[in-house]
């Protein structure tokens, strides 16, 4: 590992107070690493509300070894030690890190470094023996569902969901926006521009009021290709044209269809990964989480109505905390040997327990 920290504030991070400071311990660590920054909350056993979180507003870069292990440590032990500083007492020397959860977008796919390099690292440099190694779906599970059997939904640029019995998982979809990500905001985007250009050439299927958006947002249709089809960040300026389309679904046939398609998208990921209903036909609870779903009502209500003709025992909750808050509360079970989720060897690793403790292999 290299030597090279950097304190928080160097990366633009923001220290928000908790609900409480000067607090004794023993801790716990949640981590949510996504495209956005990395995302640090310290806990205090047995108390569900962090005490203080921080962010690092550059995200962790990814390498042909996947997630680099070394830039996340970078970032993630100035802020650890000024959280502890800032909360424990004022300072961060003799204070116990009880257990760590770091939830990363691609842990699954790109995640063998943080597996292969973090338990050492983090031992050596904190003194934790307890850590959770999550894939972001499944800290967005335990942030919206806690540890009951049910599914979530989280839609963003992309869309994944992820159902449990507690027995296994079972994933569904998330397979970026080039094989699926069906439904999210960048397939959103991408049917709503190709609606634009389709009205733009006369074609049947277009939208003249999306190629207005599409004008307004990026000027003449023409030009759209040149701007597109460089860029690094393709899904997410697809999915930046999503809420255009919510925009137009009101008074345009073709957006609101587009909705009803990415609906039922959504929902048909749902049904793959909702716990069958058990004796007592409980209902599975469904939550949904992320972005996407602050379009509203052009969304949700078709989304409802899919829900319940593919998943009739399904009852959709709101998410009741985000994938940060599902971090903690996972570092929070870990430390009090209270960790009910199926473990995983890539979706939720625990290194060091033994084989009897990964029940749980999702498919694919």
């Amino acid at each position: 590992m290299s030597s090279r920290r950097h304190s928080p504030e160097s990366s633009g991070a923001g220290v928000r107070p908790g609900a409480e400071s000067g607090a004794s311990g023993p801790f716990v660590l949640g981590v949510d690493s996504g495209g956005s920054g990395l995302r640090v909350a310290l806990g205090v056993l047995n108390r569900s509300a962090a005490v203080g979180t921080t962010v690092c507003a550059e995200p962790v870069r990814t390498g042909p070894a996947g997630i680099d292990a070394d830039h996340l440590l970078e970032q993630l032990l100035p802020a650890a030690r000024l959280l502890l500083e800032r909360h424990g007492s004022g300072s961060a020397e003799g204070f116990t890190i009880s257990s760590v959860a770091i939830g990363a977008a691609g842990m699954a796919t790109l995640g063998g470094q943080l597996r292969a390099e973090l338990p050492s690292a983090l031992e050596q440099a904190l003194g934790v023996r307890l850590l959770a190694l999550a894939a972001d779906a499944v800290t967005a599970y335990a942030g919206a569902v806690g540890q009951r059997p049910g599914a979530v939904v989280a839609g963003g640029t992309g869309m994944i969901a992820l159902g449990t019995d507690l027995t296994s998982w079972r994933r569904a979809d998330g397979w970026g926006h080039l094989l699926g990500d069906s439904g999210g905001g960048a397939w959103i985007g991408r049917a709503g521009l190709d609606a634009a250009m389709r009205a733009h050439d006369g074609r049947r299927g277009g939208s003249a009021p999306l190629l207005a958006r599409l004008e307004a947002v990026f000027g003449p249709a023409q030009e759209l290709p040149g701007l597109l089809y460089p860029r690094t960040d393709r899904a997410a300026v697809l999915a930046s044209f999503a809420p255009e389309v919510a925009v137009c679904a009101g008074h345009d046939p073709v957006s609101a269809g587009i909705l009803r398609e990415a609906a039922g998208h959504i929902a048909a990921a749902a049904a793959a990964v909702c716990p069958k209903a058990g004796a007592d036909d409980e209902p599975c609870e469904v939550a949904l989480t992320g972005g996407l779903f602050r379009m509203g009502d052009p969304l949700l209500v078709p989304l409802r109505e899919e829900l319940s003709r593919q998943v009739p025992q399904a009852r959709p909750v709101p998410g009741s905390g985000d994938p940060l808050a599902g971090a903690l509360s996972i570092a929070q079970a870990l430390a009090t040997g209270d960790l009910r989720l199926p473990r995983h060897p890539t979706l939720l690793h625990v290194p060091g327990e033994g084989p009897g403790k990964e029940p749980g292999q999702a498919p694919g």
